[in-house]
């Protein structure tokens, strides 16, 4: 995965580039991501993968694509293409939402609790994280049977673990120094 984040980081962050420049981010994430989903069609990667020659790979797959993607996306594809670099193209659409959501200074927080958030905990939690991370928050919610009581919290690499069996093993560790 890493090789292929290597390979894709350049391709994302020209294209974010490009997409800022000509104020068109969410279309050119749009864009991208389309393209992406064709690229892990089990076909399509498969013949992706196979020995076709260039100009065919970059036929087929624009054909594909049609009039989902505009010409500065079919050019940059083009040129993903001539490098074959298209079955890096998920990895692209997902480091150029990362560029754009630290543009946006925006962070997913996925969120598990024993019980269904209410609404208000949502936005009660949603600004409490803001305030903290000094950052838009988009609230990822899920529910998960293991936790008897409280939250696992994740923000990238920061976990705020806010469970009683969190808070209990805390406890029992204090106790034993």
């Amino acid at each position: 995965m890493s090789e292929l984040t290597t390979v894709a980081r350049p391709y994302a962050k020209a294209a974010f580039d490009f997409a800022l420049e000509q104020g068109a981010l969410d279309k050119w994430d749009e864009m991208l991501s389309f393209a992406a989903s064709v690229a892990q069609d089990d076909i399509i990667a498969s013949f992706l993968s196979s020995s076709a020659t260039v100009g065919k790979t970059t036929e087929v797959f624009l054909g594909v694509c049609g009039d989902e993607i505009d010409e500065n996306v079919k050019n940059f594809l083009k040129v993903m293409a001539e490098n074959e670099r298209l079955p890096a193209l998920p990895a692209v659409s997902e480091l150029y939402q990362a560029f754009r959501a630290e543009h946006d200074k925006e962070v997913t927080v996925d969120v598990k609790s024993a019980t269904r958030l209410l609404k208000a905990q949502q936005t009660e939690l949603s600004k409490a994280l803001e305030k903290r991370l000094q950052r838009k928050i988009k609230l990822n919610c899920s529910v998960d049977k293991s936790i008897i009581g409280g939250l696992v919290i994740e923000a990238g690499d920061t976990v705020i673990d806010g469970t009683l069996r969190g808070k209990l093993d805390r406890l029992a560790t204090a106790l034993q120094s």
